[in-house]
């Protein structure tokens, strides 16, 4: 079944323009409710989270109202990264999970991805079933539920904490960060209200930046788009290191006590060159994509180990580390997936793992 709605990374486009419109929407979220019980009989339990985006207001506002119009619950968390989500989803036992989000993007687009209950993206036969509801709501329209049987939404005012939480247990319990300097840039995005908590409470001193989101100015000048931003933050303040996320936080792009750019594909070297000495690397195998350097190839093979390429794209990492049983695999663009800890790309917990490995070997960022 061909998908026209849903692109590789969920729906996206400018706000209030086809597809993200209020009306989309609405009968998405009536889509979402349907498959994911309502249609069944099931009352299910439907996660929303956003990023600082304006528009966010208006696309949760519309996906809450289709669900609960189609009889299902919604739990609303408020500004979230995208990987809060895929942890908030499974962590309350939700049916699915909704980030409305358009990542690194500038303000004026928006978008909506799916996770299910276990907090993984759907597979691509599944989102195509969704957008045929959506596409063709035939089969909605012949079906309503009774007024009492209608849904209702709740605020969930704990999700900050609980994200939180579930970071720092990421981090090994014998390692503290005191006496380390970071620049945090949380690009006025969904992290600006949970990633500096998470180093503060290990004990690291942070200087953080993009944390006044204002509707507008999320990813502007600033973020994993802009690393220069928070290189510049990192010479004026003597950093150890800079890390500077993306607008929906599930990608980190590292600057070393230099104020060099550290990306993607040397945080998958260094991560997975501790992981090997460890014994944590699965298989003895990182997944990177066809766009990853070559020099990563050599780099695992001199190691011991061994890369597997895949698509661009995240998902396609992800279901290459599922089918093979793989624990590490990213992209050059700074989204890494440690699968022992999240279920999708982390830029928090990423910054965590490069952290414990300077924490670890007593090295700085540049050495690594």
């Amino acid at each position: 079944m061909e998908r026209t709605l849903f692109g590789t990374d969920g729906i996206r486009g400018e706000a209030g323009t086809e597809p993200m419109t209020p009306e989309m929407a609405v009968r998405l979220g009536r889509a979402i409710a349907y498959w994911f019980g309502a249609g069944q009989g099931r009352r299910p339990r439907i996660l929303i989270g956003k990023d600082t985006r304006l528009s966010g207001y208006i696309f949760e506002t519309a996906l809450t109202g289709g669900i609960c119009a189609a009889g299902g619950d919604v739990l609303l968390v408020g500004p979230m990264p995208t990987p809060g989500i895929a942890f908030l989803t499974q962590d309350m036992r939700a049916d699915a999970g909704v980030v409305i989000s358009a990542s690194h993007n500038p303000f004026q687009d928006n978008g909506i991805k799916l996770f299910g209950p276990a907090g993984f993206k759907l597979p691509d036969e599944t989102e195509a079933k969704i957008e045929a509801l959506v596409r063709e709501p035939g089969e909605l329209d012949r079906w309503r539920p009774a007024p009492e049987a209608l849904g209702k939404a709740f605020r969930i005012d704990d999700a900050a904490g609980r994200y939180v939480l579930a970071c720092k247990r990421t981090f090994p319990r014998e390692l503290r960060l005191d006496g380390l300097k970071i620049a945090l840039d949380c690009a006025n995005g969904a992290a600006y209200g949970v990633s500096p908590l998470v180093f503060r409470e290990l004990g690291a001193e942070v200087f953080d930046y993009g944390v006044e989101p204002n509707g507008k100015n999320i990813n502007e000048k600033c973020g994993s788009l802009h690393p220069e931003f928070i290189a510049k933050k990192v010479r004026e303040h003597g950093a150890d290191v800079g890390v500077a996320l993306d607008g929906d936080g599930d990608r980190a792009i590292f600057v070393d006590e230099k104020g060099a750019v550290v990306d993607g594909d040397q945080v998958m070297a260094v991560c997975a060159r501790q992981m090997l000495a460890e014994g944590r690397l699965a298989k003895k195998t990182l997944v990177a994509t066809v766009m990853s350097n070559l020099a990563l190839d050599k780099w695992m093979e001199k190691l011991g180990g061994k890369l597997e390429r895949t698509p661009v794209g995240d998902r396609y990492v992800l279901e290459a580390m599922q089918k093979g049983g793989y624990s590490l695999g990213g992209e050059q663009s700074g989204h890494v997936i440690f699968l022992d800890h999240s279920t999708t790309g982390d830029g928090t917990v990423c910054a965590l793992q490069v952290l414990a490995v300077m924490k670890r070997t007593g090295k700085p960022l540049s050495a690594l």
